[in-house]
């Protein structure tokens, strides 16, 4: 059992991270499942509460074929009574029967993770439209730690100075949040949205060499091999379908 690491405030969200799985089939798996989400569940979670939807699909890392949703919750209370009201909501339901009452699911299986949100990013920020309704590149990446303490130094590293620097340097922070449930605990993952793949690689290359970083990294008690057990990362588009884009 691990405990969170205390990153909340009163401002602080709850972001919902769904991973829908499926497998490569003739039966056009994916295109089944995405149906399902864009027409019947995501307008149904935003009916139950959610204030932003995202709906994206891996470009690298992750297993694929799959869709990552991502919807965020002003509180715990909107979150829990947004469950309620999805098994309340009769249009849902009903499309919720469709799927689930046949003998062959579109999917695998759903999994979902549910972070709070830090304190200086306490909801989801999704970035602002591209000209001629361009999509972003985004990256979602996920930090393990050896412990609750060890996950606290970093979320703290974070909001003292690393997710300036990200905002400085140009990148987009979508969000930033404590794992409390859900696999590889204690962790914590944040997204971050960029023009496309060679932006990308010019903001980390600049923010590598940054000064700032370079202080920050070298403090006693803070290096990634005295916090941070494992990071994983993927770069991801967003759907046609998503609010997030």
């Amino acid at each position: 059992m691990t405990f969170p690491a205390g990153a909340a405030d009163a401002r602080s969200g709850i972001i919902e991270l769904t991973y829908v799985r499926m497998r490569n089939t003739q039966d056009a798996m994916a295109q089944r499942t995405n149906d399902y989400l864009a027409k019947s569940y995501l307008p149904a979670v935003q009916r139950a509460g959610a204030k932003h939807v995202g709906a994206f699909s891996p470009i690298i890392g992750l297993g694929s074929p799959s869709t990552i949703l991502l919807a965020d919750y002003p509180d715990a209370s909107t979150w829990e009574a947004a469950g309620r009201k999805l098994s309340e909501d009769k249009e849902a339901q009903k499309a919720y029967d469709a799927v689930y009452g046949v003998s062959s699911l579109p999917f695998l299986r759903m999994e979902t993770m549910i972070f709070r949100g830090f304190p200086s990013v306490p909801m989801i920020e999704p970035p602002a439209a591209r000209e001629g309704n361009r999509s972003h590149v985004f990256e979602l990446r996920s930090y393990e730690s050896t412990s609750p303490r060890s996950l606290a130094r970093k979320i703290r590293m974070f909001e003292e100075g690393e997710t300036a620097l990200f905002r400085k340097i140009g990148m987009k922070v979508v969000f930033f949040g404590e794992a409390l449930a859900g696999p590889n605990l204690p962790q914590l993952t944040y997204m971050l949205a960029f023009d496309d793949a060679a932006h990308r690689d010019k903001a980390w290359a600049e923010f590598v060499a940054h000064p700032e970083w370079n202080k920050m990294k070298n403090m006693p008690g803070v290096s990634d091999g005295e916090i941070v057990s494992n990071i994983s990362n993927a770069l991801l588009r967003p759907l046609p379908f998503s609010g997030i884009k």
